[in-house]
C-alpha cells in the first residue's frame, strides 16, 4: 500500500466500505444454493426483482412460492397483480399459502396495472408483490423502484427473456429456463460481484397454480377507479 495512503487510513476516520457489503433486508428463498448466490442470502426487500422466463408454467412460481407461503403464514399480506390466469386456490393451499392473506388484483390495462403497483408499494400495506406487467419502460420501472425503496415489500416482476436486453433499475434479475427436471437460473444482475455460472435448482412444481382460466379483465371505463380487488382467494 502507498505509504501516504496508509498514513491517512491510520490517522483519519476514513470509511472503507464495500459495495458488495451493503444490502437491504432479505427473505430466504428456502433454496440453499440460491440463497448463497444472492447478496444478503435471499430475496431483496425494498427493491425490484425481475424473473425472466420464456413462457408460463416452467416452474417460475416454484421459485417464489416457499417464501410466499412463509410470509402468508406469518400474517403478512401477499399481493398478486394482473396474473395471466386465475390463481388455482387448492394448489396454492397445497403448497402452504395461507389464502386469507393472499390478494389478487386485476386491472383494465397496462397503465392501470402500473398505477396499482405503485399505490400498493407506497401504501406499505403488503410484504410481497408479484406482478405481471406488460412492456414496462425504464421510467415506469424506476417509479416502482422508488416506491419500493425503504419499504418492507419483496417485489417480483415477471418479464419475458427479451427484457434482458433492456436497462432496468432492478436490484436482482434472474433468467430461468427448464433443464431436465430442474431449472437453470442465470443471475443477470445482482448487487456486488457479478455471478459467473448458472445454478441448477430442483423446484416443487405445483400443478396449475395459475390454473388454465385467463384472469377476467374489468372494463376499461373508469380506468383507475375500476381496478379490481379479489380478497381473499378461496379454496
Amino acid at each position: 500500500m502507498n505509504a501516504a495512503l496508509k498514513h491517512i487510513l491510520e490517522r483519519h476516520p476514513v470509511w472503507r466500505g464495500r459495495v458488495a457489503g451493503y444490502f437491504s433486508p432479505t427473505l430466504s428463498t428456502t433454496y440453499p444454493d440460491l440463497d448463497r448466490a444472492l447478496p444478503g442470502d435471499g430475496w431483496p426487500t425494498g427493491a425490484l426483482t425481475e424473473i425472466l422466463c420464456g413462457h408460463e408454467g416452467i416452474g417460475e412460481l416454484g421459485i417464489v412460492l416457499p417464501t410466499l407461503a412463509a410470509l402468508s403464514w406469518a400474517g403478512k399480506r401477499v399481493v398478486w397483480l394482473a396474473p395471466p390466469h386465475l390463481p388455482y386456490a387448492p394448489a396454492l393451499a397445497a403448497v402452504g399459502v395461507d389464502l386469507a392473506n393472499l390478494v389478487v388484483m386485476r386491472t383494465p390495462g397496462r397503465r392501470d396495472a402500473l398505477w396499482a403497483a405503485e399505490q400498493v408499494l407506497r401504501s406499505r400495506s403488503c410484504h410481497a408483490l408479484l406482478a405481471w406487467l406488460r412492456r414496462p419502460g425504464y421510467r415506469e420501472l424506476r417509479r416502482l423502484a422508488l416506491a419500493a425503496q425503504g419499504g418492507p415489500a419483496w417485489v417480483t416482476l415477471f418479464r419475458p427473456p427479451e427484457a434482458a436486453r433492456e436497462t432496468s433499475p432492478a436490484a436482482l434479475r434472474i433468467a430461468i429456463e427448464p433443464e431436465g427436471g430442474a431449472l437453470a437460473l442465470r443471475i443477470l444482475k445482482r448487487r456486488g460481484a457479478p455471478a459467473v455460472a448458472p445454478l441448477l435448482v430442483s423446484v416443487n412444481r405445483p400443478f396449475h397454480v395459475l390454473g388454465r382460466t385467463p384472469l377476467p379483465v374489468p372494463a376499461a371505463a373508469g380506468a383507475r377507479a375500476d381496478c379490481r380487488l379479489d380478497v381473499p382467494v378461496h379454496a
